[in-house]
């Protein structure tokens, strides 16, 4: 599968996210996209949050771990990790929420894409614990 194919299925994969389609439903997509592009952060994020999303915290601990590492300053994928962690409970859930939160104070434009997700990810799991404390400790 050629990079394109891989970024159309990324693109493809993101708007039926947006439309509201689960991440069960989604996951394969994903797994695909990474799978064809390894060294791209943006799949694994994506994955990671699909499986936070899939209750299914130790796949997304090592989709999250690929993005942290390919895209330390993304703060999403930092995000995704330390809610994944928090789930697991792991270690090292502070180093994560404070590596966001610096690089959102030095990022301060996607603050409101990161704000929306922690509401996406409630709005799709409702009650979500781990979220919740992750958001309060990012965010404030």
């Amino acid at each position: 599968m050629s990079t394109e194919v891989a970024e159309d299925l990324f693109t493809q994969g993101l708007e039926r996210y947006k439309q509201g389609e689960s991440a069960a439903t989604l996951i394969p997509v994903f797994e695909k996209v990474c799978d064809r592009q390894p060294k791209v952060a943006s799949g694994w994020i994506c994955l990671s949050w699909l499986y936070l999303l899939d209750n299914n915290a130790k796949l997304a601990v090592k989709a999250a771990q690929k993005a942290v590492k390919l895209a330390p300053e993304d703060p999403q994928g930092r995000i995704n990790l330390a809610i994944a962690m928090l789930e697991l409970s792991q270690k090292g859930v502070r180093e994560q929420v404070e590596a966001a939160q610096n690089w959102l104070m030095l990022l301060k434009d996607i603050k409101p894409e990161i704000v929306e997700n922690f509401e996406e990810g409630l709005r799709r799991r409702p009650n979500w614990k781990a979220l919740e404390k992750v958001r309060d400790w990012v965010l404030n």
